[in-house]
């Protein structure tokens, strides 16, 4: 890609988070709006996106392709230590923690980040070759707490280690 797109977009992305950081809602976000933020004009910005619903939407989805490839990455790995995934996972949702937390207010990214919560602890569950337990906690109701408890760590106490948030996690839940 010419690096005077990736330039733009990322003045964009940057304009847009701006706005949503500042506590303004989606729906008064305008192109002009969003254009002065970043110091471009509003020609420019139709080079790129269809309006500010699709500004919202590619970024999502950078943000959601960006999270299946770290998913990905731990499931295939498959190391010994299943907790060393966790804090894997966790150590890359901190690094993303800003935009994760203004664009997980979009019903979507919850969704998926609650699919690939799931889908992890399926994945998990197959490969586990330790005996289940009689009693077992339902994965949907796992991935929708440590989806939970992740947000949690991210908006109010991310200033605690992923290593802790994994021994928490790893008390709550053994399989």
């Amino acid at each position: 890609m010419d690096p005077r797109t990736i330039r733009t977009k990322e003045l964009l992305k940057e304009a847009f988070l701006q706005l949503l950081r500042e506590g303004i809602p989606l729906h008064q976000i305008s192109v002009q709006r969003l254009t002065k933020a970043a110091r471009l004009n509003r020609t420019t910005f139709y080079l790129h996106y269809e309006d500010i619903e699709d500004l919202r939407q590619h970024l999502i989805e950078q943000l959601q392709h960006e999270l299946s490839e770290k998913f990905d990455e731990l499931t295939e790995v498959n190391p010994i230590n299943r907790n060393s995934q966790l804090v894997a996972l966790l150590q890359f949702l901190q690094l993303q923690r800003e935009e994760i937390i203004l664009l997980y207010q979009f019903e979507q990214l919850e969704k998926y980040l609650f699919d690939l919560m799931y889908d992890f602890i399926m994945t998990r569950r197959s490969r586990s070759k330790k005996v289940t337990k009689n009693i077992s906690i339902e994965p949907r109701i796992k991935a929708a707490s440590i989806i939970g408890i992740i947000m949690w760590w991210l908006k109010h106490d991310y200033h605690l280690s992923p290593q802790h948030i994994t021994e928490q996690i790893h008390l709550l839940y053994s399989d």
